[in-house]
Order: C-alpha cells, then sequence, then structure tokens
C-alpha cells in the first residue's frame, strides 16, 4: 500500500532510508530536498523531447512515448542504484508536483514490495515550507553575532565554537562563499532556492531554547541573498565583537586566501571589480602589488583603505548590543582556542551551550 505523507521535518525525513527525487537532472540541481537522491524517470533532454512531442504533435503518442522512456529508466534504477536494497527499503519519493513522475516510480515500488511512502505536492510542498520559514514566520531560534572586521578570525572562531558543543549557523559554509570581493569557493555557488533549502534544513534542526552563533555579514553573501526571517533576526542580534591588529589580520587574510592569491590572473579579475569610489590610480597600484606577488601588502592595503572603512561605515548605521570584546593579538590556532573559550564562558547566560 502506498503511504502519503506531507511532513518534512528533519525527524520525519530521517525516518526513511532514502528520499528520491524523480525529477530530471536540471530541475535536481537548481534545488532539491536536502540529503536526496536523484533518480529521474526522464531526463532532461527525454523530458523536452516529450514535451516538445505534447505540445505540437499528437498528445497520445507523447504520452506513450513519455510512457515506454519511464518505463526503461525505472528497470535502470531497480537494477543500478536501488539494486542492493532488500524488502525493508522504506523510500521517500517525490517529483515536481506529486503527480505523475513520482507516481509511476511509487506504483513500481509497491509493486516490488518496499514499504514508499509518496510526498503530497512533490518538490512544491518542501518549496512552500522553505519560503513560509524564511519569508513568513519570525526566526524561532535567537543568533548571536561573531562581528568584527576583515581577517578578525570569525570563521576559524565559529568553526572552534562548533567544536565546543556550540550551535553555529556557517551561512558561508551553506552558500559557498566567503561574502567577499575575493570570496569565490571552487564549484561556484547553489542557486538562491537550493541556499535557502539548506538554510532551512539547519535553522530546523537547531535548538530554540539555545543561543546559535553566526558570522555578521551584510544583505548578501556572494550573489545569494539572506532570507528576511533570518536578516530580520541579525540585524536585531546582539554581538560579539573581535578585534586583531592590522599586520596579524593581514596573514590571515593571506592564508585564508591563499586559492587565489596563488592565481594571479583571478586575483587581478577580482581587483577590477573594486568598488567606483576607489580611484583608478589606487586600483592601479594594488594590482601592481598583485603582480609583483607582494600579496601580504595587497592585503594590508585592502583592510586598511577599503574593508576597515566599510566595516566602520555599516558599524555606524547599527545600534545592536555589544555582549563582549575579544582581543586576538594573534590568530594562531592556541590564541584562536582560548578566544573560544572565553565565548563559551561568556556564554552562559544565555542558556546551555
Amino acid at each position: 500500500m502506498i503511504r502519503r505523507t506531507t511532513d518534512l521535518s528533519p525527524a520525519a525525513r530521517g525516518g526513511f532510508d532514502a528520499i528520491i527525487d524523480v525529477r530530471s537532472p536540471a530541475e535536481f540541481a537548481l534545488d532539491h530536498i536536502p540529503g536526496a537522491l536523484n533518480l529521474p524517470v526522464l531526463d532532461d533532454v527525454q523530458r523536452a523531447a516529450v514535451g516538445t512531442e505534447y505540445v505540437q504533435g499528437s498528445k497520445f503518442l507523447a504520452r506513450r512515448h513519455g510512457a515506454a522512456l519511464v518505463a526503461r529508466n525505472i528497470a535502470a534504477h531497480l537494477e543500478g542504484a536501488l539494486g542492493d536494497r532488500d524488502g525493508s527499503f522504506q523510500p521517500l519519493v517525490y517529483c515536481w508536483r506529486g503527480g505523475q513522475r513520482s507516481g509511476a516510480m511509487v506504483t513500481v515500488m509497491d509493486q516490488v514490495g518496499w514499504p514508499v511512502t509518496l510526498l503530497e505536492g512533490g518538490y512544491q510542498t518542501w518549496r512552500r515550507q522553505v519560503t513560509a520559514a524564511l519569508y513568513d514566520t519570525p526566526l524561532a531560534v535567537r543568533p548571536i553575532l561573531l562581528d568584527g572586521p576583515t581577517g578578525a578570525g570569525k570563521t576559524a572562531l565559529l568553526s572552534a565554537l562548533a567544536e565546543r558543543g556550540v550551535q553555529t549557523l556557517d551561512l558561508e559554509a551553506l552558500a559557498a562563499h566567503r561574502g567577499s570581493l575575493f570570496g569565490a569557493m571552487p564549484g561556484g555557488q547553489p542557486s538562491q532556492k537550493a541556499f535557502e533549502s539548506r538554510l532551512h534544513d539547519v535553522l530546523a534542526r537547531l535548538d530554540p531554547a539555545r543561543p546559535v552563533l553566526v558570522e555578521a555579514e551584510s544583505s548578501k553573501i556572494g550573489a545569494r541573498v539572506i532570507p528576511p526571517s533570518l536578516w530580520a533576526a541579525m540585524s536585531a542580534a546582539p554581538r560579539i565583537r573581535l578585534d586583531s591588529p592590522v599586520r596579524v589580520r593581514a596573514a590571515r587574510t593571506v592564508r585564508d586566501y591563499a586559492a587565489i592569491a596563488a592565481d594571479p590572473s583571478a586575483l587581478d579579475a577580482a581587483l577590477t571589480r573594486l568598488p567606483r569610489h576607489i580611484g583608478k590610480e589606487t586600483v592601479a597600484a594594488w594590482r601592481a602589488l598583485a603582480a609583483d606577488g607582494q600579496v601580504e601588502a595587497l592585503a594590508t592595503e585592502l583592510i586598511v583603505h577599503h574593508y576597515d572603512p566599510a566595516y566602520r561605515r555599516q558599524g555606524q548605521a547599527g545600534n545592536a548590543a555589544e555582549l563582549a570584546r575579544v582581543e586576538l593579538r594573534s590568530l594562531a590556532d592556541a590564541a584562536l582556542a582560548a578566544a573560544a573559550d572565553q565565548v563559551v564562558e561568556g556564554l552562559a547566560g544565555f542558556g546551555p551551550g
């Protein structure tokens, strides 16, 4: 018997052996339920061909052609990706709206004898839940921001706090971008919808009774926009301020951005995208430093004349409470560990963790 559900809470999803997305690879790449496995019943080319035939030719022939393709593709999945699953296998299956494509897969799975569940409404059910949580509902968790100028070690400290059991939200990891002009990561960023799916999944797993540490960001991380509910909570959140000398921050920045520093063409291209208010002569001088391999001197110039002024302007616009100030004279691992311990102690008044 085919079961049906609309419950996509982390606990409910955790009850399935697999979440199977039967949409085309292009649809899956744009966004999907986190952790889903893509087993398309029609690939991108097949889906386009059947759709064209349905609109421009015979609807009957299009349906017959589509059914033959779906049958062959499902057979391939049964003998391939699903070939090692025994009779206890419990999958959740979905397509775009919970219609023909997922219906075909669950019908076959049910005949095999697997206790299969169909997601009613398909991917659209998931997307509605993501939108409601991130656009229409106040955030349930209590963020505390790790604030500080560029190179102050916020990302490294966030990681150290996570290792100590503190609830953290790493937006840069979810957006696959470091949040600065030089912050691109290999593989590029997820789509906005995929970023929001990742974000919703992480937020749904947090304990609202405990604070969550988040690195202070602008409203965009690369090309991805922080959704309204989270941005409103971040804008009002108290802050822990990190401070560190410019020379230490410059060295840390070179270390953290070693990949782009090692790619002269990518570094030069990034420098050409600096804001217009920075004069052409200044940009030319910085490009010359980059071309000469003087990356630490370049990092110092960028911190002093670009990032720090922007940070000060941003700080003047906000009035969030400052919970603590952490001075980091070094960004070595031992210093970051000591800073993490200091932050953990300071969080005692905000509940466990």
